[in-house]
């Protein structure tokens, strides 16, 4: 498989990063000699210095071979222009554009209807809400994921060293909780991300990762000592797209929303745009503005300002001063492994957001969804199974799945399957797949045709 990236920034370098990883050919463009540079000194992968909407570079990076083009750039406009000439050159080659000025969400549609040179929008401010919005949803909660439709749950909690359950064995697990059926599919512990046995133990501090049914989502919380606690009222630290995007959807949901802004024309712009929520013209992260307006009753505080460290410093200050949940924007991937140990636990990337948007499109298979965990070390992937896949047709205990991946949910039809040993996949279930990166190939290739062995 060819991609062409054009952006050589967080998203593009990242994408390439995976991709280079597994061993796909790919190709980078960017016209900024710094981003070059660095991809050049970090990844193994064809990079062409030059402006992704030049006919000539994209010719010259071999678009009429490549499967895939993502442009990825800072530009929204870039990013058309990029798609249009791609298809002038190479019409079948399939084409996704980043696209996240709102003045284009009303269009979204007519691109896929009347423009056939976008296959996809990519929108990673209108997927971070989503992913804010689940975070806020569910508690106790620092990552949450949805299959089906939202029928079923991923979700990652941190254990408490106190908790009932730490030391258990997992074998041994649903004798302690009633037989109540809980699939732990993954543990994150020490930076390691594990896909558990039946020996393994659960220890205080790790994250750990389930999958249940929506239904029973509040019971199997409460396995983990996390329990039901409704947001009520909400501060969003950081009035510019994001902001204003989640403020309108918790004006939606009854949510009693405030909403601070360094920028005076920007507050006044926001107070136009809003109907219920109330803005306050200042510095969220500045403590005599924050016991002004009682952080202390607040039960979600979101950082979304610009500039990380201040995100950081907001999030912290008003933990410390009462509120029950913070919720923290990180654009650097560098930081994400550093938040637990800070005590930040809850945090969102627009640009993983943006990544995870664009690898179920990359994915060989019937690929549905994507998501990311732990800084990317490894992948749930909801997926199609086709009739010549080779888990079809037979027990999940009699089929050598790579080391490091873990069939997790089976949904067919309106029945959701949480696996055993027992159970067998038939064509065209929904499946749901746990995978560590070194895994990843492998997992691709019993998406796609029959295997007698890995």
């Amino acid at each position: 498989m060819k991609i062409i990236i054009i952006g050589a920034g967080e998203v593009g370098f990242h994408i390439a990063n995976r991709l280079a990883f597994e061993n796909k050919d790919v190709v980078i463009i960017d016209s900024d000699p710094a981003a070059v540079r660095r991809v050049s000194e970090a990844l193994d992968v064809q990079i062409i210095t030059g402006s992704g909407n030049s006919p000539v570079i994209l010719q010259e990076a071999g678009v009429t071979e490549a499967e895939i083009v993502l442009a990825v750039t800072n530009s929204d406009e870039a990013n058309l222009v990029a798609c249009l000439m791609t298809h002038i050159l190479s019409p079948t080659t399939k084409k996704f554009a980043r696209i996240r000025h709102a003045d284009y969400d009303a269009y979204h549609d007519t691109f896929r209807e009347h423009a056939p040179h976008i296959d996809t929008i990519i929108n990673p401010e209108t997927e971070v809400v989503k992913t804010i919005e689940r975070l806020m949803s569910v508690p106790g909660a620092v990552d949450v994921g949805e299959f089906a439709e939202g029928r079923i749950k991923l979700v990652g909690v941190y254990l408490d060293a106190a908790a009932k359950i730490a030391g258990v064995r997992l074998a041994d697990l649903a004798s302690r909780i009633d037989n109540q059926q809980v699939l732990i599919a993954a543990i994150s512990r020490d930076e390691e991300m594990i896909i558990p046995g039946g020996d393994d133990r659960l220890k205080g501090g790790d994250l750990v990762y389930f999958i249940c049914e929506q239904e029973k989502l509040i019971e199997t919380l409460a396995v983990f000592e996390k329990y039901d606690q409704p947001i009520k009222r909400a501060l969003i630290v950081g009035g510019g797209r994001i902001g204003l995007r989640l403020a309108r959807q918790l004006e939606t949901q009854s949510i009693y929303t405030k909403i601070s802004e360094k920028d005076p024309q920007r507050c006044k712009f926001l107070a136009e745009n809003l109907n219920k929520a109330v803005v306050l013209s200042g510095d969220g992260s500045d403590p005599s503005l924050l016991s002004e307006e009682n952080v202390g009753d607040i039960d979600v505080v979101v950082t979304l300002t610009s500039d990380e460290e201040t995100n950081i410093l907001a999030s912290l200050l008003t933990r410390r001063m009462g509120a029950r949940k913070a919720i923290t924007k990180i654009s650097k991937f560098n930081y994400l492994p550093l938040m637990a140990t800070i005590g930040i636990e809850q945090v969102i990337s627009t640009r993983l957001s943006a990544i995870n948007s664009i690898m179920q499109h990359i994915r060989k298979g019937k690929v549905l969804s994507d998501i990311s965990l732990k800084g990317e070390q490894a992948e749930v992937i909801e997926a199609l199974a086709l009739p010549t896949s080779d888990i079809v047709g037979k027990p999940l205990s009699q089929i050598n799945f790579p080391k490091g991946a873990l069939l997790a949910g089976i949904i067919r039809k309106e029945n959701i399957i949480i696996p055993s040993g027992k159970s067998v996949v038939e064509p065209d279930d929904r499946i749901i797949i746990f995978a560590r990166r070194e895994a990843i190939a492998k997992v691709e290739k019993i998406l796609t045709v029959k295997l007698e062995f890995f």
